[in-house]
């Protein structure tokens, strides 16, 4: 097996080589403790702030906003844990979405275990929360609104402006979880009117390991870790330089090729949908048609198991994903497509295609040629796909 064709990129992506060429100094010779008064210390310390500043002027806002993480898990539990536990004595109430990625639907179900009360809103067909429902949700007690900018299964993109005006207008923090959005589509904190907002480096070709959190001024937040007065005692702990450097470094890449890729990225992705309907029968689209992120289409092959699928291509030299990457290995349907109404067994035959810098037409044609004959295969084998053709 020769050829290698990664649709995987919500997953996680390859490092950048300008983004590989800018932290490499920072394991060498810029190896030094951002902490430390010392000429090493000292080179580090403005590689980080640096690096701050690059992020919030691509996030518009200021440098004192941005704090640097591991990752979008952390990111996530700090802003939802850290809200909660600051907020206590003015509520107890949260509210989120039930297709929220797991580090925020697992730090919600931990703080339920502490006494806190959680609203999972609903959301439509297409996976879009209504307005209307947070603003019935809300009520005195409440003290964080959660809601993500970008599902992570299906690409659908959540009207954020109008959610976090609602919460502004009650008096309640808004949180969102942009790990999937950032890099891929404009981030503007200010447009968004979110009062925190989560990222992670490896989804927009930068490191593992290193993330960061927008924190407007004036939010009362307890931190998770305890120890040094590292990232202005929010976050203790080494910064993370090499990783923080390339994080910045990929935004920057992100934001400069944006409009190119997005256009690209959209043409690829329209290419192959439109080209499989036309080969396979019975595809179903979940997600939204029209408001989702360029790269991301998820699909349902009926009568097939997604699993079975995602083998097939594998051994074809094709990597794609059955949901979210962060919940492979579990037998159950994924919670997205659950709550977006999609049966059972249309939910257990998706897969996700997420497409990225490195693939080309050639590639979509390639997987066209293949993905057919495998799905064919597949239900010839399945008695309850036959029974319902007979």
């Amino acid at each position: 097996m020769d050829r290698k064709i990664y649709l995987d990129h919500n997953a996680t992506t390859p490092v950048h080589p300008e983004v590989l060429e800018a932290m490499l100094p920072f394991y060498k010779e810029g190896f030094g403790n951002a902490s430390s008064i010392h000429s090493f210390g000292r080179e580090a310390k403005v590689a980080l702030e640096e690096s701050r500043e690059k992020v919030a002027k691509l996030l518009n806002t200021d440098p004192l906003e941005i704090y640097f993480t591991s990752g979008g898990t952390e990111s996530d539990n700090l802003a939802v844990k850290g809200i909660a536990w600051a907020n206590r004595k003015k509520g107890n109430h949260i509210i989120t979405s039930k297709i929220e990625h797991h580090a925020v639907l697992e730090s919600c179900k931990y703080l339920e275990r502490e006494g806190f009360e959680v609203t999972y809103l609903p959301v439509d067909r297409y996976g879009l929360v209504a307005p209307d429902e947070l603003k019935k949700n809300i009520r005195k007690e409440t003290i964080l609104v959660s809601i993500m900018h970008a599902n992570n299964e299906v690409g659908t993109i959540e009207p954020i402006e109008e959610l976090s005006k609602i919460a502004k207008e009650n008096g309640v923090y808004f949180h969102t979880d942009a790990v999937q959005s950032t890099g891929k589509i404009k981030i503007d904190v200010n447009s968004l009117g979110v009062d925190l907002l989560s990222l992670s480096a490896h989804k927009f070709y930068g490191p593992k390991g290193a993330g960061a959190i927008y924190i407007t001024r004036g939010v009362r937040l307890t931190p998770l870790a305890h120890g040094g007065h590292h990232e202005k005692a929010r976050r203790a702990g080494t910064e993370n330089v090499p990783g923080i450097v390339g994080l910045a470094k990929a935004l920057e890449i992100a934001n400069r090729d944006m409009e190119k890729e997005d256009r690209r990225l959209k043409n690829l992705s329209e290419r192959f949908f439109e080209r499989i309907k036309e080969q396979i029968s019975d595809v179903y689209l979940n997600g939204h048609p029209e408001l989702r992120i360029p790269n991301t289409l998820n699909l349902s092959f009926k009568g097939v198991e997604g699993e079975s699928i995602i083998l097939s291509l594998d051994l074809k030299g094709i990597a794609v994903a059955s949901g979210s990457a962060c919940t492979s290995g579990t037998l159950e349907p994924s919670h997205v497509l659950s709550a977006m109404g999609v049966p059972p067994d249309l939910a257990q035959s998706s897969l996700r295609f997420s497409f990225g810098r490195s693939n080309t037409f050639d590639d979509i044609d390639y997987v066209v040629e293949v993905l057919p004959e495998i799905v064919s295969r597949l239900r010839a084998m399945s008695p309850i796909y036959q029974k319902e053709k007979a």
